[in-house]
């Protein structure tokens, strides 16, 4: 590997995020905080609890931001190009898109990324937080790592609020518990950010829609055709495709149905 290589944003990112983690734990675990107390009193599970969900939050995060988010291959394979055909095939189905920047035809939901250069399937965003896109194969455990690291920057707050013993004189105060404060000040910016995302995610799940696509609609072909969004199926049935791949299909085929559900509409309703 390259020296140039360990300066790359993705290095930077993730080693900064592993470090404040571990960081933030360990002030928790220094200062005069709940932790403390359940540790003079023998209650190790709690705390041990509590580094295995950060352990776990991490991981899950260098599993999100290093794997794969659905990259279109620049060289389809046969079996591609059969689904491509058969895609072709479909009625009304909107046509592929050939990408102007990777020249890769795209399939339908798909975008290309300037910063990972490359055309994700079911494109979500570009996380800078991650380093990463969020596509079709890391979405589900980008909501899974945003609900674990929510649990653990919640306790994380309170653990911190314990600690905070206010008294006076202040300054001898700041000198002993500034760490703490500043502590319990991030924790309280990145409880509220990881809340906002983990419900705004949660509500584009139950409507199967993407980031992209709630923000851009107006902009997107497939989505300005009729009103509404063609991929949604209901609640449960979102739900189970988005986590558990079930019902399986292409999205030009569902996009398909859905117009062809809303011609059936529109001749009952004349």
């Amino acid at each position: 590997m390259a020296p140039w290589a360990l300066l790359s944003p993705g290095v930077l990112v993730r080693s900064g995020h592993t470090v404040l983690t571990w960081g933030i734990t360990l002030v928790l675990f220094l200062h005069d905080t709940a932790l403390r107390q359940w540790e003079e009193q023998g209650e190790l599970l709690l705390p041990l609890t509590f580094l295995l969900l950060v352990l776990g939050s991490l991981l899950l995060y260098l599993a999100v931001s290093l794997m794969d988010p659905g990259y279109v291959n620049v060289q389809p394979q046969p079996q591609e190009e059969v689904k491509e055909e058969q895609t072709a095939m479909v009625p009304q189905a909107i046509p592929l898109r050939r990408c102007r920047y990777c020249l890769v035809l795209q399939p339908l939901r798909a975008r290309h990324c300037r910063e990972c250069r490359r055309c994700v399937r079911r494109y979500d965003h570009h996380c800078p937080w991650m380093e990463n896109c969020v596509g079709e194969r890391n979405h589900p455990l980008f909501v899974a790592y945003l609900a674990l690291q929510l649990v653990v920057l919640l306790w994380g707050l309170y653990l911190a609020w314990s600690g905070l013993h206010f008294f006076q004189p202040w300054g001898l105060w700041l000198r002993s518990s500034g760490l703490l404060l500043a502590t319990f000040l991030l924790l309280s910016l990145f409880s509220l950010v990881a809340g906002l995302l983990l419900a705004s995610h949660l509500y584009l799940v139950a409507s199967n829609t993407t980031t992209w696509e709630f923000i851009s609609s107006h902009r997107i072909a497939y989505l300005r055709q009729r009103p509404g969004n063609p991929f949604d199926r209901g609640l449960t049935r979102n739900l189970a495709h988005f986590f558990c791949g079930w019902p399986s299909g292409s999205w030009e085929t569902l996009w398909a149905e859905g117009e062809e559900e809303g011609e059936e509409g529109s001749s009952q309703a004349v």
